[in-house]
């Protein structure tokens, strides 16, 4: 059984992967790792390694302590119903790269922030 933390970590690597527009084959290249590997990552059957969880957040932008953000806050509950978690699959499950693209746009206008655009 996987601990609730991996799972957490797992959560907010697809978050912010998704957010970044990077496939699961896009990070695993970057790492030298199957993307089945981010997979287990992603779903918390498999525990990312502090160093590996460095080279993510240098990969993905954002500072390490970002895959523990809010992980109190689900201590005692199940994170199923997470609105975020639901719009980042939603996004990754839309094919058309362009639909998907003006709805992140759309996100990031309404949302105030601005995420650095990846060639």
């Amino acid at each position: 059984m996987s601990h609730p933390v991996d799972i957490h970590v797992g959560r907010k690597l697809k978050q912010i992967r998704t957010l970044r527009r990077l496939s699961q084959t896009d990070v695993a290249r970057k790492l030298n790792l199957s993307f089945q590997q981010i997979q287990k990552y992603e779903i918390g059957s498999n525990r990312v390694a502090a160093s590996r969880l460095f080279e993510l957040a240098q990969i993905l932008d954002v500072p390490p302590s970002f895959f523990f953000d809010g992980l109190h806050d689900n201590q005692n509950t199940p994170p199923q119903n997470d609105p975020g978690m639901e719009i980042v699959t939603a996004l990754a499950a839309i094919k058309d790269d362009d639909i998907k693209s003006r709805i992140v746009t759309f996100i990031e206008d309404v949302s105030g922030i601005t995420v650095a655009r990846r060639s």
